[in-house]
This record gives structure tokens, sequence and C-alpha cells, in this order.
């Protein structure tokens, strides 16, 4: 047990150190080889193709199967990296093919009418801030909108910005997605420029800080971040239940609609594999489905 706890830190500090994984996923990581470890120890299991096969089972009782599916690729990451360092003799997942059926979940998007509301409850704010403090905030929150639906960037990569991420002259922002991927997204909107030049004029800072921060001047949280989209989300329509992430899902699906080729999508969103990009064309069909029964031209008369 404890050498596998020690093969878990050296794999843990290798993922940080040299493949610059971000906290949040060295979090993840640590979680499922040390939930894995407990289980061999239980059962009384060493590393080998059958103890995977246990515990892929084990697995199916408590989880769902994207949990499952992370969790057997951080498993099987980890034993790679020991066999390639001589610390296991042979991969427990050579003569263990797995395949796990994960069903289709379309993304959830926000309609465009409610995402138009939410922005000018956002902006509403800023005119109706009555202190140095209050129109801070505001500006901040309508940025954080703007910058969510014109990107399509994850909540945790907009947290991650630093002030010299924005550049509001080239009119572009650099974004580090997992692990550490770097890609440029331009900003071509004159109305979500002149969002973010105001509030980076109310919150100056140097290229090396947090471009968004809190009351306190740290970093803006993934929290903060949600219930910030939930309360404007409340505002625009009470019945509404909206996260951050939908931005993202409605960014990807409103391009796929007016025919923007997927493969930009795929860069814009900072997917390694244009399959990922690929569930939006479900949403997409979707969408045509309901245009082709609405507003059909054979739908206005009948041949009987």
């Amino acid at each position: 047990m404890q050498e596998q706890v020690r093969w878990v830190n050296y794999y843990l500090e290798y993922c940080e150190k040299q493949k610059n994984l971000n906290d949040k996923t060295i979090k993840a990581y640590r979680i499922d080889l040390r939930q894995f470890i407990v289980f061999l120890r239980s059962h009384g299991f060493e590393i080998s193709t059958q103890s995977v096969r246990a515990y892929i089972m084990h697995l199916h009782g408590s989880y769902q199967v994207r949990s499952i599916k992370r969790k057997i690729a951080s498993i099987k990451a980890w034993c790679r990296f020991l066999l390639e360092n001589a610390l296991i003799a042979e991969d427990p997942f050579f003569h263990c093919p797995i395949k796990i059926r994960q069903p289709i979940l379309l993304p959830r998007t926000i309609p465009l009418r409610l995402i138009e509301a939410m922005l000018k409850e956002a902006h509403k704010a800023t005119r109706q801030a009555a202190t140095c403090i209050a129109s801070r905030r505001a500006w901040r929150d309508a940025a954080v909108l703007e910058l969510l639906f014109a990107t399509g960037m994850r909540v945790s990569e907009l947290c991650g910005l630093q002030a010299g991420d924005v550049d509001l002259i080239e009119k572009c922002v650099r974004v580090y997605g997992k692990g550490s991927k770097e890609r440029m997204i331009q900003l071509e909107n004159a109305e979500v420029l002149h969002t973010l030049l105001q509030y980076k004029q109310l919150e100056p800072t140097q290229a090396s800080e947090p471009f968004f921060k809190n009351r306190l001047g740290h970093p803006l949280s993934d929290q903060s971040v949600r219930l910030m989209v939930r309360r404007y989300a409340a505002k625009a329509d009470p019945q509404a239940h909206i996260t951050p992430h939908m931005f993202r899902h409605s960014f990807a699906t409103l391009l796929l609609e007016a025919d923007v080729d997927i493969r930009y999508i795929q860069k814009f969103l900072g997917h390694s594999s244009i399959s990922t990009t690929q569930i939006y064309t479900f949403v997409a069909a979707a969408k045509q489905r309901d245009i082709l029964a609405a507003r059909h031209p054979r739908n206005k008369f009948s041949a009987d």
C-alpha cells in the first residue's frame, strides 16, 4: 500500500512539473488513483488485469458512465507511467479491452433571447450603480457575461485569465485550456470590447495579476461566476436554470447553426479532437427539424 502511494505521488509530481497539468486535473487524478489503491488494499489485490476488471465492475455500481471513463483513464495513464519507469512488469490494460458505451447527452443551450435579456440586465446594472464599488462590480459582471458568450471559454479558463492575457488593442484574448494548451480568440464585437475596456479602467491591474477579481482582490472563483450567472438569469427569467457552461454550448451551437465550419469551432473551443466538437451537430440537427417543421413552404398547403 505504502509503495503504491509513493508511486501515485511520484506520478502526480511528474504531471505537475513535466506535463504542466493544472491543479484541478491533478486533484482529480489524486482522488481517482487513491480510490483505486483503497480498493486494491480492501480486496487484497495487486495491480493486474484481474484487479482492473474487478474495479471496473465495482465502479459500475456507484458512478455514471462519464465518471467511470474518467477514472479508468486516470488509472490507465498511471499504469503506463509505472510501466515506462519499470515499476510494474506489465500493463494490466494490455489484455483488458474496455468498451463502455456512453449515452449521448445533448448539450443544454440558452435561447438567444434569454442571453440578450441577461446581458441587458447586466448593462442596466452598470447604469444604475450608485457607488464606485457598485460600478466596478457591475462592469465586472457585464464583462464576465460578455466574455463567456463572445469566446465560449470554460469558466475555469475565464477565472484563470491574467490581465496580460486580455489585449484590447489587438482585440484578442489568450486562453490556457486543459493541459495548459494555449489558444487565441479574437474579440470583434464593439460592445464586448467597450465593456472589457470599462471594467479594465475601473480595475487597473498588472499583467501578471488576475483579470477578474473579487471584492478582496483575489481571483474570481468558479462558484462566484455560477452565482453571478444565476443572479442575472433570475432577473431575465425567474424560471430559467442557467449555468456558465451553457454559454459555451450556446456559443458553439449558434455558430454551427450560422454555417461556421466545425473545424473553426473546434479551435475556438480548444478541443483536441473534432469528435468532441461533433456533439453540437446533434443540437444543430434538432434545430433544423424545428425550422423545417415550422417554416418549410410545403407546410402551407395540402395536396388532398
